[in-house]
Parts: structure tokens; C-alpha cells; sequence
């Protein structure tokens, strides 16, 4: 097992008793890839809009990437920042990185220099991949920025058509297949399945994102628990539209349909191109997050929905209408909510149907635990009272990695995991399931995607005319909450494009710019001299209300 003193391990004990229970297994990522193709290597592994591929292609075109990028001067253990859309060659990207032994970092293809200039430099990656022809940036010049004066970045490697980096494509191509399993072989035989696998992100609730780590054995467990759960087998096609470089995606669109032979149907956020794809390819399954709440009133979505028995709704509080749309075309719908960090909690089939509509259920793992405590401390607070959530489980993280002295403020004296989360838990039908009642951290949720309001706060008072600034979530239809800035400024107003053009030169990820500035003479505060985010929140969505009757 390698040590490092930046990552806290699970205690000795509990690791032991999840692999006595039959959670963690001994194998690594790579190698159960490689097991399930050889039970069903003619099945589908990935269906894309721009391809397919088997599980017994995937494990050869993945057998020869690792070899290619071995061959490339990249060591195992070596971390590969990703940057890439939903497209097939990300998946191949993905099983051929870990088969190699390096650890991808999953980025976002969002994400530019203000948050992966730190991230990078925090892991120490090696090499950077990124697709071309990305619309609307350059994802291929911003990588070579970025390996520029970088104590580690040796590689930009390049998914897609695009001469300035490695092409992934030809890396590995005159291999023979053969020869290229060995290779893997000797890899996988020195990696321990309690080993880093993989670098997540947190929701960049204190600046930039932290970094998560995820070992072999726990996050391969994470998604074959969440297959079993819906009741999966290889007969299942699973769509999904959300970012796959992403906790979700990997654990429950890449990971979990593969632990049990199942078919990936990838799409992009694009309905128009999503819906006949799903609808073409049969899926049985989808996991919509709110910015895709309304595609059950899309023209496309009834073909779509022909073949799907389970819909799994994931993002803010899910609208009762959404339910009863879905379940009015005979689909089984249900919730989940999950983190990076570990914990995913899910209303599985059999729960009834009010648990199903109001609550985000119960947790994944039997082997889970959760607390409700009151904010600030470690005492629980009654069944059917709001606190916060903590967890501790055989797929939560035991620490960030790197980050002693957060770990001390976000993780109880018994290891339970604070997530920022507030929470009760209701008794439905003999189940106590969790239902989310918002959040103590101060955070905006895009879309799923969570902003940092003090990031962004602090990121518009390096503006030279703004004098104070207060964010808060504004609520919209499609996306659930967009960021909202409230500043006092020196002289002139400033109007938006001015504002975005700071953020632009300040090389922040777009989905972090504020969508709407509003003026004040100054900021409003509490009592006791705290921003007083409320009265702004309430001040916002009451004009939003009159624009919008």
C-alpha cells in the first residue's frame, strides 16, 4: 500500500471489517473492467452519439492506451487532470489512464486557470488532457498555458483533432494486443486495491475546489451497491446527460452500469440530440438533474421514454408536477442525492411513493451511518428536527486530501463527515428517510454544479471599483439558482458585461461569473453585523416575481 502522509486512510479496523463483509473487494478499478469483459465482451459497453464500442473493444483499445501513454515517459501513480465533454472517447480516456496506474483528476471542462492552476499544482499532475474543437474555448491552447512555468506538467495530451499535443488516439496503435496486456498486468499487480484511484472535487465550498480522494476498492464499491440497488443487470442501458467527469457520472454512468455488464447511453445536456439517442438505443434508465426537469415536457421525450422503467431525479427539491408527469407516462420515479465526498442517498425501488416525492431516502450502503447534529457541534438533534448532516461510511472519505487543517473543522472527533448540509429525518413506511432542507454552507447550486458565494464575493472586490459585494442564489426554472451579486461601487454603476469581463481576465470558469448585478448604497446587515443574505435573497426573488408575474 503506498503511503503518503497528505492522505487519511480509513482506520484499519473498519477496512478490515468492509472487506470481511463483502464490501471492498481486492481487485482494482482496471482489473474489474477487465473481468466484466471477459463475460460479456459482446455486449455494449458505451453507446455515444459519436460511437460504440463492446466490453471486449473497450478492453483493448484500453489495453493499447495504457500502453501508449506508458510508453510516453508516464510513470503509475502519476495524476492526469481531465478536461473533457461527454463524448466516447472520454470513456476510453478514462479505463485506459487507470489501467496505465495514473490517477485522473476530474476537472471540469469549465474550469480554467483561477481553479486548475491550483488543483494541479496541489496533486502534482503530470500531464493534462483536454479535447479539441470544445465550442466557444480552446481547451488545447489553455493546457499549454497552463504547462508553462508548471513545476510537474510534462504532457498535453489530446482527445480529438488537434496537432499541438499528443493525440490519445494514435497512442498505443502499434502495439501489439498481446504485448499490451503484460504490460497492464505488471502494472495492476503493483497497485494495493486500498491504493488512490482517483482525484474528485468538492463543490469549492471554501475556494477553490478540494481535493477528494477515492481508492479502488471503496469507489468500485460505491457504484456496484448503487447498480444492485435499482436491481440492474446486463440487460439494463443506462442514459446519462450531465457532465461525466464528474462524481456522478463516473459512479453512477461509467462505473455502475459496467460492474454488472449494462450499457452506457452517453448523451450531452443537448435534449435535441439526447432524446433520439435514448429513444434509438433503448434506454432504461436515466438520471435527470435540474437542468433537465422539463424534458418530460419536450416533443422528444415520449419516444425517449419508450423503453425506460426507472426515472432518477437528482438537484434541488424535485417539483410534485415532475413526479406526476413521469409516473403519469407508467415510469417508476425515484431521487437521489449524492456528494463527491462519499455519501449517496437514494429512494430505491419498493419505497413508497411519499417517501419517494418528499424525501431523498435512505443511504446507499447498509454499512453507512448518519447523524443529524446541531450546526457547530456533536450532539444529535431529535427525529423529525432540522441539523446538520454528517456521515461516515465504507465509500466516504475519511479526509481532504493535503488539507490538515480543514479536515479538522469538517470531520467530528469520531470521523463523521459534516457535509453543510441541513437535514431531518422523517419515519415513512417503516423507513427513516432524509429529507434536505437546505444549506449551511453559502453556497449557490447551478445546476448541480455548486458555487462558492464568498469566492465569487471575494473575486469582485479585487475589481478596483467595487467597494463591498454580497451573492446569493436567485432562483431559476431551468437550473434551479443562478448567482446574483449585490455591490457597492466606487463612481460609475457597473453594468454586467463589465463585471463577466473581470471574471474572464481573472480566468475563472464561466458557470462561476454572476448572472445579474444589483446596486446598493450599502450592504444591509444583521443585528449582529453579519451580511444579512436573507433580506437580499427575499429582495431579489420578490423582483425577479415582478418582472416575471
Amino acid at each position: 500500500m503506498t503511503t503518503d502522509p497528505r492522505l487519511v486512510r480509513y482506520p484499519a479496523d473498519d477496512a478490515a471489517a468492509y472487506r470481511a463483509a463483502g464490501l471492498w473487494g481486492t481487485a482494482t478499478i482496471a482489473n474489474e473492467l477487465t473481468r466484466v469483459a471477459a463475460a460479456h465482451p459482446d455486449r455494449d459497453a458505451v453507446v455515444a452519439l459519436d460511437g460504440r464500442v463492446t466490453f471486449g473493444e473497450l478492453d483493448t483499445r484500453t489495453d493499447l492506451l495504457a500502453a501508449g501513454l506508458l510508453d510516453l515517459g508516464l510513470r503509475p501513480g502519476d495524476p492526469v487532470l481531465f478536461q473533457l465533454t461527454n463524448r466516447l472517447d472520454a470513456v476510453v480516456a478514462w479505463y485506459g489512464v487507470l489501467k496505465a496506474g495514473l490517477v485522473p483528476v476530474c476537472t471540469l471542462a469549465a474550469h480554467r486557470g483561477h481553479e486548475i492552476g491550483e488543483i494541479s499544482r496541489r496533486v502534482g499532475a503530470v500531464a493534462h488532457l483536454v479535447e479539441a474543437g470544445t465550442r466557444g474555448f480552446d481547451l488545447v491552447g489553455f493546457a499549454l498555458d497552463q504547462q508553462r512555468d508548471h513545476p510537474t506538467l510534462r504532457q498535453v495530451l489530446v482527445v480529438g483533432d488537434d496537432d499541438r499535443g499528443v493525440p490519445v488516439t494514435s497512442l498505443g496503435a502499434g502495439t501489439d494486443p498481446a504485448a499490451a496486456r503484460v504490460a497492464v498486468e505488471k502494472v495492476q499487480a503493483a497497485i494495493d486495491p486500498d491504493d488512490v484511484a482517483v482525484f474528485q472535487l468538492s463543490g469549492g465550498t471554501t475556494g477553490v475546489p478540494k481535493v477528494i480522494p477515492r481508492l479502488h476498492a471503496e469507489y468500485w464499491y460505491n457504484a456496484a451497491e448503487y447498480a444492485r440497488s435499482w436491481g440492474w443487470d446486463s440487460t439494463t442501458r443506462v442514459a446519462h446527460l450531465i457532465p461525466i467527469i464528474h462524481n456522478a457520472g463516473i459512479v453512477c454512468a461509467v462505473h455502475a452500469p459496467h460492474s454488472v455488464g449494462a450499457a452506457l447511453v452517453l448523451g450531452t445536456a443537448d435534449l435535441d440530440e439526447s432524446l433520439p439517442l435514448m429513444a434509438r438505443e433503448g434506454a432504461t434508465h436515466v438520471l435527470l438533474g435540474h437542468g433537465h426537469f422539463r424534458a418530460a415536457d419536450h416533443p422528444g421525450f415520449a419516444a425517449a421514454a419508450a423503453a425506460l422503467t426507472q426515472v432518477v431525479l437528482s438537484g434541488a427539491k424535485v417539483p410534485p408536477a415532475l413526479f406526476d408527469a413521469i409516473e403519469a407516462r407508467g415510469i417508476w420515479s425515484g431521487q437521489l442525492f449524492g456528494m463527491g465526498e462519499g455519501l449517496f442517498l437514494t429512494t430505491r425501488p419498493g419505497a413508497a411513493r411519499e417517501a419517494r416525492a418528499t424525501t431523498v431516502g435512505t443511504p446507499l450502503s447498509p454499512h453507512d451511518e448518519i447523524r443529524i447534529l446541531v450546526p457547530g457541534s456533536e450532539d444529535e438533534v431529535p427525529d423529525g428536527e432540522v441539523g446538520e448532516l454528517a456521515c461516515r461510511g465504507p465509500y466516504t472519505l475519511r479526509g481532504y486530501f493535503d488539507a490538515p487543517d480543514h479536515n479538522a473543522r469538517a470531520f467530528t472527533s469520531d470521523g463523521f463527515y459534516r457535509t453543510g448540509d441541513l437535514a431531518a429525518v422523517r419515519s415513512i413506511g417503516g423507513d427513516r428517510c432524509v429529507s434536505v432542507e437546505g444549506r449551511i454552507k453559502d453556497l449557490i447550486n447551478r445546476g448541480g454544479e455548486k458555487i462558492n458565494a464568498e469566492e465569487v464575493e471575494l473575486l469582485l472586490l479585487r475589481h478596483p471599483r467595487v467597494a463591498a459585494a454580497a451573492v446569493v442564489a436567485m432562483p431559476d426554472p431551468r437550473l434551479g439558482e443562478r448567482t446574483c451579486a449585490y455591490v457597492v461601487v466606487r463612481g460609475e454603476p457597473l453594468d454586467l458585461p463589465e463585471v463577466q469581463a473581470h471574471f474572464a481576465a481573472l480566468d475563472v470558469a464561466k458557470f462561476k461569473w454572476p448572472e445579474r448585478i444589483e446596486h446598493l448604497d450599502e450592504i444591509p446587515r444583521t443585528l449582529v453585523g453579519k451580511t444579512d443574505k436573507k433580506r437580499l435573497q427575499a429582495a431579489i426573488t420578490a423582483t425577479l416575481t415582478e418582472e416575471n408575474p
